[in-house]
């Protein structure tokens, strides 16, 4: 029986109405275009599909069921049942198939020594190399079928023959860069494989002081930092917007108080508000235990504050924007004929100035993204970020502080946290460029 979280709820309401945003801007040729100059770079092909699968991970951990066996599973937990349950003793590093530190055993002539033990649930006898040859087999056949699907509904939409228009995808004859999204998408799906497959007979990147595996915990991290980025969203832009084009269209005294308002916020450093909110909130959960009955829904709560929390201290830099923008559009003639007809002041904003500052809205969006991510990061470094019992990078970084200064290091937990939340960060941050370049006027004037 499905038991969604309120997090599960939005992010799934966030992808319908995402969706049937696309779907509206799709009958505008404009904007039609705009994408397609977006998506004829490489990098922003590349880093769009690799945000892709980034998503679908959060979206396959937000469809959760009520199991009498294990409790609350999600669809993620059973793509990698093998590793979620399977847990050793403490610390071990990738493919070992002993742990980490020595143990003390007792022979059964009473003598004691030290030794390492192995661990339960390593195959060591699997050979990576035919392992890795399986999955790459298995990555090429799959990406083959899919872009043999792809190529035959392009084809049909140019009405080419499929011969034909694969020679032109061969040779990058297209107008997207097809080539190289079937190329990272054989990448996606062999790394992905190889990472699943590897996972049942060893620990890929090792297990955490309590015997947990880090590639597990990593994965599951992903719809933390991805709910973070996309959620607080949410709570930004409806303020950002509002704040931002009132001050902008009424001027007077109504600016006067908007400008007030954020420079108030921004004189205040951002870390310690957001901390200060967090520990209210943290003291507000304490008292209040009957809002919960499970320790998932207090930490889905825990962050679902948080995301208030960072929507309303990151809105002042849009609504910056939007004021100055929505200032100089007022002056435009188009809004000075509106007004002098007698128009009323909401449909000015909804006909004439929301449509001109969109292209400011997508990219601050996309740009503050990856800071949103960081910023989770960051905050659960040092304690005021999510749950300790949600996974997360931060979490795995501030783990990783005490294991870096223990002999022998544990280097893998950090090193996972890192690669993980780095490529997201790097991808996010390429396709903002790309959006940027393509979006923002001044670009395309110059």
């Amino acid at each position: 029986m499905m038991a969604p979280l309120w997090s599960d709820y939005m992010i799934w309401l966030l992808v319908v109405a995402l969706w049937g945003w696309g779907l509206i801007l799709r009958r505008s040729p404009q904007v039609r275009e705009q994408w397609i100059q977006i998506f004829q770079s490489r990098i922003a092909m590349v880093s769009a599909i690799i945000l892709l699968a980034y998503a679908s991970v959060a979206l396959l951990d937000s469809v959760r069921f009520d199991t009498a066996q294990k409790g609350q599973i999600t669809l993620l937990d059973m793509a990698f049942e093998s590793i979620a349950t399977q847990s050793e003793r403490t610390y071990s590093a990738p493919f070992a198939d002993r742990e980490y530190n020595q143990s003390l055993v007792t022979r059964d002539n009473g003598d004691v020594e030290q030794q390492y033990l192995p661990l339960k649930w390593v195959q060591a006898e699997v050979s990576i190399g035919w392992a890795t040859l399986q999955v790459l087999l298995s990555a090429a056949l799959l990406t083959a079928l899919l872009v043999g699907l792809h190529l035959a509904w392009r084809a049909r939409v140019h009405k080419l023959g499929l011969a034909e228009y694969g020679r032109n995808v061969w040779r990058d004859q297209t107008r997207l860069p097809w080539r190289t999204a079937y190329v990272t998408v054989l990448l996606m799906l062999f790394v992905w494989g190889w990472l699943g497959y590897l996972s049942q007979f060893y620990h890929v990147l090792g297990t955490d002081k309590v015997g947990q595996d880090v590639l597990y915990t990593a994965i599951k991290s992903i719809r933390t930092g991805v709910l973070i980025g996309v959620l607080t969203t949410l709570v930004m832009l409806p303020l950002a917007l509002f704040l931002g084009i009132s001050a902008g269209l009424f001027k007077g005294w109504v600016d006067d108080a908007i400008q007030y308002l954020y420079t108030t916020l921004n004189s205040i450093p951002g870390v310690l508000l957001i901390a200060a909110a967090v520990l209210v909130m943290q003291t507000i959960l304490n008292n209040n235990p009957q809002w919960f009955g499970s320790t998932e829904e207090r930490a889905d709560l825990r962050l679902l504050f948080l995301v208030f929390i960072l929507g309303m201290t990151s809105w002042t830099g849009l609504c910056r924007l939007l004021r100055a923008e929505t200032l100089k559009l007022s002056q435009v003639d188009f809004v000075t004929s509106a007004r002098a007809f007698g128009v009323s002041r909401l449909t000015i904003i909804v006909r004439h100035i929301m449509p001109n500052v969109m292209h400011i809205v997508l990219i601050a969006v996309v740009l503050d993204f990856s800071g949103l991510v960081l910023a989770e990061a960051v905050l659960s470094y040092v304690g005021v970020g999510v749950d300790p019992t949600t996974h997360s990078w931060g979490n795995m970084i501030n783990q990783a502080r005490l294991e870096m200064a223990r002999e022998p290091m544990v280097w893998w937990s950090l090193f996972s946290a890192f690669v993980f939340m780095f490529l997201l960060v790097l991808a996010a941050n390429l396709f903002s460029d790309r959006v940027q370049k393509v979006l923002d006027p001044r670009t395309q004037t110059r």
